[in-house]
């Protein structure tokens, strides 16, 4: 991907750059959660961000949005394409105009972006940040065609692509397109330095002070595999008397997980936190070891956040590497090994004094792309020297 050299960037500094990141909803998942960093830390007098979201209703993080001077602009209805492009080109003229379009609706962003560039919008960004080769791979003949020309309205229409990892970018972009880079997705690491009271915070969740703490984060959807995350704590639980489950996050198959646990007889040993604003106050002081068996993952950015906590951290060998940033800290483990395998190697974490100490683990993340500074230094370069090549060309 070409980009001007730094002179240039000083020619659009004058005036502030206005972007519409486009998102399903902000609610407290992986994509949104990110979106709040680049938020709060990214200068927000450059930069102008609105949000345009594909739903009618209210999300977990729209009251913050505003409070820091940005817009949440519903956009609904994207199962019905004629209905949705008028409200999108609407909403172009009537919060416009934007300098830059950026979308993170995975296949979606070729009809996003497609409008955008009908619209005028000259820099158009698709945002990659899952790996679905395995969903693609399944997808029925009429599914397959809506793969295709949104694959292909992207190459027309992206200016830029970005992916959270080498899989999530193959995934949308393919093998041959040159013009995407990966993107690391970098987190807020001033929560993993706060001083914790981890007697209090357990007491807090039911958890006993002794106890063992399996740890997952992650929304109760298929590709998060909680069944066999349920499985595996289970053999756990045969060998551990001590061990906990502390399950945060929510979704549409907690119900399912829920009898699950009533059946196997597992209840008074698993926590289900909901939804939280504190996952990292929960790393530090309620999880002993990070499980995240996964299906598939665009990064899985909870895991750079364990091991910002000094979590040991067991999980599926799909999560792409760019996620093993603290070595001492990961077991990578293969999806079709037993789930007594998998408990094995979770009660081996148990009782092994980790290589590494919560500091040091935090400051190999604080070094690293993945922490937020770092991120949203690589933004604003890329918005700045975007725009401004824009504007070479255009004018």
């Amino acid at each position: 991907m070409h980009y001007t050299n730094s002179r240039d960037i000083q020619k659009v500094n004058e005036h502030s750059i206005r972007i519409l990141h486009v998102v399903g909803g902000m609610n407290m998942g992986g994509i949104e959660t990110w979106l709040m960093y680049i938020l709060r830390h990214i200068d927000r007098d450059r930069f102008q961000i609105n949000f345009l979201v594909n739903t009618a209703q209210p999300s977990a993080y729209d009251e913050e949005i505003r409070a820091l001077g940005s817009k949440v602009i519903p956009c609904p209805h994207p199962s019905r394409p004629w209905l949705y492009a008028a409200n999108f080109k609407r909403i172009l003229r009537e919060y416009g105009p934007y300098d830059i379009v950026h979308s993170h609706v995975h296949h979606f962003s070729g009809f996003i972006l497609r409008l955008a560039q009908q619209a005028g919008v000259p820099i158009r960004i698709a945002h990659s940040h899952v790996d679905s080769f395995l969903l693609e791979a399944k997808a029925r003949w009429y599914r397959r065609l809506y793969l295709s020309l949104m694959e292909r309205w992207i190459a027309l229409y992206a200016t830029v692509g970005l992916a959270c990892s080498r899989q999530a970018g193959e995934a949308l972009f393919g093998l041959s397109e040159l013009r995407w880079r990966v993107l690391d997705c970098g987190i807020d690491l001033k929560p993993f330095q706060a001083v914790v009271n981890s007697v209090s915070v357990r007491a807090e969740l039911g958890i006993p002070k002794d106890a063992l703490v399996i740890g997952h984060v992650g929304r109760f959807e298929q590709p998060k595999n909680h069944q066999f995350l349920v499985d595996i704590f289970a053999e756990v639980a045969k060998r551990e008397p001590k061990m906990y489950l502390l399950l945060v996050g929510n979704g549409s198959l907690r119900l399912d997980i829920e009898q699950k646990i009533i059946q196997m007889g597992l209840t008074e040993r698993v926590i289900f936190a909901g939804v939280r604003p504190d996952v990292p106050r929960l790393m530090l002081s309620a999880m002993d070891i990070f499980l995240f068996p996964s299906l598939y993952e665009g990064l899985g950015l909870v895991l750079i956040e364990a091991q910002a906590a000094g979590l040991p951290c067991v999980f599926s060998d799909v999560v792409p590497e760019e996620a093993d940033v603290v070595k001492p800290l990961i077991r990578r483990m293969s999806l079709s090994e037993l789930s007594s395998a998998w408990a094995e190697a979770i009660l081996f974490a148990s009782k092994t004094v980790p290589g590494i100490s919560q500091r040091k683990a935090f400051e190999i993340i604080e070094q690293s792309s993945f922490n937020i500074h770092n991120t949203v230094e690589t933004f604003e370069e890329i918005y700045l020297k975007t725009v401004n090549l824009s504007k070479l060309i255009y004018f």
